[in-house]
């Protein structure tokens, strides 16, 4: 099954009324369902169709069937480099800018690139291709989804290392989920078509066992519907200029400097935000106890990297001054069209330290009007 499977040309006339670049991204649950090879083919067609296509980078795995799709189409060469005594071979994004396609092909796109490169991540490259008026064809699995980071953990019992922001994935214009059961991708494991023979029974006693495979469908299944829900009701909104409708649905996060769990409050309310299709702030109160003179240095880069994972999800990050934080919170949530405010409750409460009372409790109590998401990670590890 495969949602939103578009043709072609569906595509090329957004290509063809666009000044920035247009983006498509295939989503998968899982290696092997076919995110590449569905590319390649829709490169040829697209070619065929008189688009200038190149791919900018492309990883066969060693597949027979991907790698004669790469036959008659331009491939820009990848950029070699030195990194440790390893030559690493990367997208060589200058060549792509240089060459300026009218569309690139851009595999593996939760991919960190080696120290040195001009920006961390492969997506940041495909960013930077669009912002060029470069159109992107690009895929991922939906693990490597940020906020979906804790549930994937929670289903598969696998921590996903690199990941990608939602606001990645609020950028595309269209999203195609490639769809396949569970007995015919365990089929095409057995048979060397996704690893080398030598990886088959490692990868079906982990990733590749049944159960988690089809949490896998299921998560990629809903997180598609969901990002073609928003933009359906997006452009609703924009037809009948009534944003205002939404207006009172934003979330807000409350954080300070020593905010515990901080990745997983921010990755569980960028899905509360996702499903009410809202935007949503990140707010963090200087108290007099919170001075950038009174909290240590480790203090303050846990909260400079909570305030850049929180961008990094598609969060407003706002800071505000005041000796009370629970009045400030509430004022900019009611100037704000905040319906939602969400805090953590750990068992050492950060507010607890801050104020010296209970915050998480004022705001209970004071927070009428607004629906109060109180989190709790008693025995939850975090994941980066």
């Amino acid at each position: 099954m495969a949602l939103d499977r578009k043709r072609p040309e569906d595509f090329l006339e957004l290509v063809e009324r666009a000044k920035r670049g247009r983006l498509k991204v295939y989503i998968g649950p899982a290696a092997g369902v076919g995110k590449t090879y569905q590319m390649l083919e829709e490169a040829h067609a697209l070619k065929k169709r008189g688009v200038d296509v190149v791919l900018a980078f492309i990883e066969t795995h060693g597949r027979a069937e991907t790698e004669a799709l790469v036959e008659g189409l331009e491939v820009i060469p990848r950029r070699r480099m030195d990194y440790r005594g390893v030559t690493v071979e990367e997208m060589d994004l200058d060549a792509v800018l240089k060459r300026h396609p009218q569309l690139a092909v851009v595999d593996e796109l939760a991919h960190t690139n080696i120290p040195g490169s001009r920006n961390r991540k492969r997506y940041q490259d495909v960013l930077e291709l669009l912002e060029a008026g470069i159109n992107v064809i690009c895929a991922f699995n939906v693990q490597h989804l940020e906020s979906l980071n804790d549930l994937v953990k929670q289903a598969t019992d696998v921590v996903v290392r690199e990941t990608i922001p939602d606001s990645f994935l609020k950028q595309a214009d269209q999203v195609v989920n490639l769809d396949l059961a569970v007995e015919d991708l365990i089929e095409r494991l057995r048979a060397g078509k996704i690893y080398s023979q030598e990886k088959v029974n490692w990868a079906l006693e982990h990733f590749f066992k049944p159960e988690k495979l089809s949490m896998l469908r299921e998560i990629a299944l809903r997180e598609v519907a969901e990002s073609i829900d928003r933009t359906v009701s997006a452009q609703a909104r924009s037809d009948e200029n009534s944003h205002r409708a939404v207006a009172s649905e934003r979330v807000m996060v409350c954080i300070a400097s020593r905010t515990p769990h901080s990745a997983m409050l921010l990755r569980r309310a960028s899905r509360l935000a996702g499903r009410l299709n809202t935007d949503w702030y990140v707010v963090y109160v200087e108290t007099p106890k919170e001075n950038p003179l009174r909290i240590d240095a480790e203090a303050q880069r846990h909260l400079i990297d909570t305030e850049q994972k929180a961008r990094e999800l598609g969060a407003e990050v706002v800071r505000l001054s005041a000796k009370d934080p629970v009045p400030a919170l509430l004022e900019f949530a009611r100037t704000h069209g905040v319906g939602h405010i969400v805090i953590d409750r750990t068992r050492k409460s950060w507010w607890r330290q801050l104020l010296g009372q209970s915050v998480m409790a004022r705001l209970v109590r004071e927070a009428a009007g607004f629906d109060l998401h109180i989190v709790s990670f008693e025995g939850e590890e975090e994941s980066a």
